[in-house]
């Protein structure tokens, strides 16, 4: 039988796993009686909250005599680990491009990923059903997208396939009435992606990129065989990250069944496969031949750009609500755990043993990761995000991102107004039917804390994207928004008399009868500095009111920040508080005393 492996790649919002569904459907594919029928492959319940894929994840199809096995693939930049390793595992790939808004940032990052290591691309135009479909002008970007990242000339010559993969449909030309189904996608696969270049005959090699847990064959390393072949209870050796080598025995192999595995008794060169027996395997590993073990290269991955202080609670609701997971082991055990599946990870040390520093490839990366642990029934609280700099030459090197913005014209002044304070350098500005399109290259500090800010100002109808740009210089005299908080001057319960007075001081993030404690921050400052301000006092009662005076109390709708808008929000000295049940801002220093010593 012969294979093929694919990575799927596209902008987040493109199409991408509708475009898989629609595979899996056409081959009558086994995805598993606890599935449901749209966006199979976004399996886990953020990603299907969040209508993204986080995760990579595989799945086969049978097509005819051949065996394609696909890779989904993360359409966030912040998620780059993924996409860096598990590309290793393909031969082609298909890049899904929106019919009405072309490449977009993420887009660029993936494949410039793919190019480098000299996959063949196949373009995919998807949704063509929109009503402003613009397929040529999409094409055309698309072909200088791939000049511009160094596309060999063989790479440019890439097919193109139309489609609209919500209603299972593709074809050779931008006509969807002439369409039928999503043949022509595999067709053109077969004929177009490469069959694996390996050798069975040479001793075994597989590259380990991805890990599951089992339980009952324990931790599953997957990944590609790129020589050799492998049998159930086989010895081999495991080759790790330093190359210290260690004899093992295969006890099951699996291999991917639609969305399911199933297991099987020996693989060769070119399958992709889970590998059962290796109880300290981590990703980046070789599983070699036992008489001649040759270690595989080692997968790069981009350095962390962004980091955070971790650390348990310590508020004074700590342990009162449904967390159970609030000691500094089970949080450090937790990041080591976390370690092992995430490449782009780091952890290190903090100032004190409660503390851990955190890196990662973007703030969204670690917001995942620390609403993974808040489902985990973990209590921690996080810092605002820094930039991780290093020296080079003596020179302290700051990130840098490239900035991709649309918003309506009128709106394009407050926000280039907005990115030049904070150091943005405008690249490029473009006008196409009422949109203005604009480029920037900022310090990644500059953009920390903007996103909510950049709504406000677009009215909701801005769509910004950034993709890291490399490490520049620090840049001094960065300035970025300041506010200030409305801080609770007591512990209690918040009353509708003490929230409609407090309410005039700025806008609240708590609503009536709930409790809050002394100096964890109810809202946001009309002004730039913090005020105390008292949610918790009751009307006092007297016999000269009416009895139904107290009814007009009228509040106006409290703004409930999400966990991402929570981590932007934050000032230096303000933490985010995470259970399983609540997300809350406080102050560092509680006290009023401390805060003002502090300050001095």
């Amino acid at each position: 039988m012969e294979i093929r492996n694919i990575a799927i790649i596209a902008h987040v919002d493109h199409g991408k796993t509708t475009l898989v569904d629609s595979l899996l459907k056409l081959t009558k594919t086994k995805i598993g009686h606890d599935r449901p029928e749209e966006r199979v492959m976004d399996s886990n319940d953020l990603e299907r909250e969040r209508g993204i894929t986080i995760f990579s994840k595989n799945a086969s199809v049978h097509y005819g005599d051949t065996k394609i096995n696909i890779i989904d693939t993360p359409g966030h930049a912040d998620f780059g680990g993924e996409v860096e390793r598990v590309l290793k595992m393909a031969d082609g790939a298909l890049l899904l491009v929106d019919a009405k808004e072309g490449p977009m940032p993420q887009t660029k990052f993936v494949l410039k990923k793919a190019l480098a290591l000299g996959l063949r691309v196949i373009v995919v135009i998807n949704k063509i059903d929109k009503k402003d479909a613009r397929c040529e002008f999409v094409l055309n970007t698309t072909f200088d997208l791939f000049a511009a990242l160094g596309a060999t000339d063989e790479q440019l010559d890439f097919p193109v396939i139309y489609a609209a993969a919500i209603a299972g449909k593709a074809g050779y030309e931008d006509n969807l009435e002439a369409m039928t189904d999503i043949t022509p996608i595999f067709d053109t696969v077969i004929k177009n992606i490469p069959a694996p270049k390996a050798d069975v005959e040479s001793p075994l090699q597989m590259l380990v990129v991805s890990l599951r847990m089992d339980n009952y064959k324990g931790k599953l390393g997957i990944g590609r065989i790129f020589n050799g072949r492998v049998k159930k209870g086989d010895t081999i050796v495991h080759i790790n990250r330093d190359g210290v080598q260690t004899k093992q025995k295969v006890t099951a192999l699996m291999a991917f069944e639609g969305l399911d595995t199933a297991e099987i008794e020996h693989a060769q060169a070119g399958d992709i496969i889970l590998l059962a027996g290796v109880a300290d395997v981590s990703i980046g590993d070789t599983i070699a031949d036992a008489t001649n073990p040759v270690a595989l290269d080692l997968l790069v991955i981009e350095q962390p750009t962004v980091k955070m202080t971790f650390r348990v609670n310590d508020s004074p609701f700590n342990g009162k609500e449904k967390g159970t997971k609030n000691t500094s082991r089970l949080l450090r055990e937790r990041l080591d755990k976390e370690l092992e599946t995430d490449v782009a990870l780091r952890v290190d040390p903090g100032e004190g043993a409660d503390n851990f520093v955190v890196s990662g490839r973007g703030e969204l990366h670690l917001a995942i990761l620390i609403e993974k642990m808040r489902r985990e029934n973990f209590e921690l609280q996080v810092t605002r995000p820094q930039v991780v700099t290093h020296m080079e030459n003596g020179v302290e090197m700051e990130p840098s991102e490239d900035v991709f913005v649309e918003v309506p014209e009128a709106y394009a002044g407050t926000v280039i107004e907005k990115l030049g304070k904070r150091r943005g350098e405008m690249k490029n500005y473009a006008v196409h039917e009422g949109q203005a399109n604009l480029h920037f290259v900022i310090p990644t500090r500059g953009l920390i804390g903007y996103r909510n800010e950049f709504m406000t100002d677009t009215k909701g109808t801005g769509v910004l994207n950034t993709l890291f740009s490399g490490f520049i210089p620090w840049v001094p005299n960065l300035s970025t928004s300041n506010h200030g908080s409305l801080i609770a001057y007591e512990t209690g319960t918040t009353t509708g008399y003490a929230l409609e007075t407090a309410g005039e001081r700025g806008q609240l993030f708590v609503g009536p009868a709930q409790e809050v404690y002394a100096g964890q921050i109810v809202g946001q400052n009309a002004k730039d500095d913090d005020l105390e301000v008292n949610v918790c006092k009751e009307k006092k009662l007297s016999n000269m009111r009416s009895s139904g005076a107290d009814m007009a109390v009228k509040l106006e709708p409290h703004r409930v920040l999400t966990l991402e808008e929570s981590i932007e929000y934050i000032g230096d000295d303000e933490w985010v508080e995470i259970v399983p049940s609540e997300i809350r801002i406080r102050k560092q220093f509680l006290n009023a005393n401390d805060r003002k010593k502090n300050s001095k």
